[in-house]
């Protein structure tokens, strides 16, 4: 492929300078031609690729954002858990905002126990402070990463743009209500049992 584009430059420069002979009288200038229309021919190739990948981008944006997200998650859990602890859910999915938000909420927040018993003799309300600090950092870095390439791809807009932030306020209260949940899980276990009333 390289080589018919190469041979294609170096044909439209001969027509350009009008003879095969020309092009052997300058050989600095045949060079410098087809480097040219190699350039040319190259950048063009990449714009048409770059803009089939932002149509793409855009019609899949929560997939991008989902994985993103995904992926960074896995860097920060990746120490106690190792490499890929979440798993992608299968390629046919629900791409909408409260799919994708229940997904992310699910899969990051299904650690809890594994995390938690990793960190047993410790403070269990920070410890579980501290997880979910770790799964909602590691949701935000990767949101951001998939906004800045939505953006990169000039198809942060309209739908797009509101469906993604809508997941992201979606995963925000679902870490708010496993916070509360948990935190209050907790307080039910370490509350001394209340003692019976006394008959008179």
């Amino acid at each position: 492929m390289a080589i018919d584009a190469l041979s294609n430059s170096l044909a439209a420069y001969t027509q350009s300078t009008g003879s095969t002979a020309k092009a052997q009288e300058t050989p600095a200038l045949t060079a410098a031609g087809v480097e040219k229309a190699v350039r040319q021919n190259t950048a063009s190739q990449i714009l048409q690729a770059s803009a089939e990948v932002s149509i793409k981008a855009g019609d899949e944006s929560q997939t991008l954002l989902f994985k993103s997200a995904i992926s960074r998650i896995n860097e920060l859990l990746a120490p106690e858990f190792g490499d890929n602890a979440l798993q992608a859910a299968a390629a046919n999915q629900d791409n909408s905002p409260q799919a994708t938000a229940d997904r992310i909420l699910s899969l990051s927040t299904g650690f809890y126990s594994a995390y938690s018993a990793q960190h047993q003799g410790e403070d269990q309300t920070q410890v579980l402070n501290n997880f979910v600090d770790v799964i909602r950092s590691g949701f935000e870095q990767g949101f951001n990463e998939a906004k800045d390439i939505l953006k990169g791809l000039k198809v942060l807009d309209g739908d797009i743009a509101s469906g993604i932030q809508n997941t992201w306020d979606l995963v925000q209260k679902g870490y708010d209500d496993f916070l509360n949940k948990q935190l209050s899980s907790i307080k039910t276990e370490t509350e001394p049992a209340a003692k019976p009333a006394q008959s008179a």
